[in-house]
């Protein structure tokens, strides 16, 4: 063999061996762009966003954030909803109008208890945008006939048509997941394909995260942590190009005359719901979708959530429960125990 096929040879060894380490992750190229990490505080809560580019965001991140907080923060008084709320007469933004689209949408899959127009009774029992607790059942009863998703409607010129002019909108229970999908198209825009978006536990992943596995998502357990001091996982899950979130009562209730409050509250019988469930993970092709469901499962209730979840394939669920004799039992769909890692 010549000297030159010698060289060649060597030269092809060596290239093929520097391919193999690269896929394996033993090096990497200059021209690799690095993983970054942004953190901050919107909606009374943190965010935190890995992705891969070849420079920082962050700028356009908390800009897309300001833009949706002037849509769809209920704490903002000049607010797009706030605004609905005050009955002013104008056109909604396009934020507004896919989250209200989205909320009618599963109100109606779930017979109406995912409900957006729950906010006076939100308010009444403590945990809206107005002061109050513990309400009379009168006073339950007369919120009770402004409630109800079918008593609104958006027009075609994209106003909000209410048929009470005291029916308040709460769009929390969805609007939190709307924001991580925004923030997830705006890395997509830019051609970023591996990222995570967490906003307040709600989260969007794509990709790979920067080990070059999968993500890795805990679940609380529902353990009483109104101040989110504990880090104890029930389990972890290992997914990618999926939203996920979880609705839970172990964090925002309160105690009055020994009696428990949870902050769900069930658009039907005007209460904070008492189900065994605990907390609802859900998984779904977008965070807005999973947001709305996680919630609308702990006002179902266990068994009927089940009964849901299973005729929707398109969705994943981990609930869990407390049996009778108060111990944390569990349930998932078949499809969620492919994420389960622990």
């Amino acid at each position: 063999m010549k000297k030159s096929n010698y060289i060649w040879l060597a030269l092809l060894i060596i290239g093929t061996a520097l391919v193999l380490l690269r896929h394996n992750g033993f090096i990497s190229w200059g021209e690799e762009k690095a993983y970054r990490n942004e953190k901050g505080l919107i909606f009374g809560t943190m965010y935190n966003i890995t992705y891969e580019y070849d420079k920082s965001l962050k700028l356009e991140i908390d800009k897309e954030l300001n833009r949706f907080d002037a849509s769809l923060s209920m704490f903002n008084d000049s607010s797009v909803i706030s605004r609905v709320n005050r009955n002013e007469d104008f056109t909604v933004d396009s934020l507004f109008t896919n989250v209200f689209r989205q909320a009618m949408k599963i109100s109606e899959t779930t017979d109406g208890s995912f409900d957006i127009t729950v906010a006076p009774l939100v308010n009444a029992w403590g945990f809206g945008f107005t002061e109050s607790i513990n309400p009379s059942q009168e006073k339950i009863d007369s919120l009770l006939l402004i409630v109800g998703w079918q008593k609104i409607q958006l027009s075609n010129e994209n106003k909000i048509i209410k048929q009470d002019p005291r029916i308040m909108l709460d769009c929390s229970a969805i609007a939190k997941g709307y924001a991580v999908d925004v923030i997830a198209q705006l890395l997509k825009r830019k051609g970023i394909r591996n990222y995570m978006v967490d906003i307040g536990g709600e989260v969007d992943v794509a990709g790979v995260n920067p080990s070059g596995a999968l993500w890795r998502i805990g679940i609380s357990k529902p353990d009483d942590d109104p101040e989110s001091r504990k880090q104890d996982l029930q389990t972890i899950l290992a997914v990618t190009d999926l939203g996920i979130a979880t609705s839970g009562n172990y964090r925002n209730f309160y105690y009055k005359d020994g009696i428990r409050y949870a902050h769900t509250i069930d658009p039907k019988t005007g209460h904070p719901v008492q189900h065994s469930i605990l907390s609802s993970t859900v998984l779904a092709k977008d965070c807005m979708t999973a947001d709305a469901f996680a919630t609308a499962f702990m006002v179902m209730g266990l068994e009927r959530a089940k009964i849901l979840v299973e005729q929707h394939p398109e969705l994943e669920a981990y609930f869990i429960y407390s049996d009778e004799q108060g111990n944390y039992q569990t349930y998932m769909t078949k499809g969620m125990k492919k994420y389960v890692t622990e």
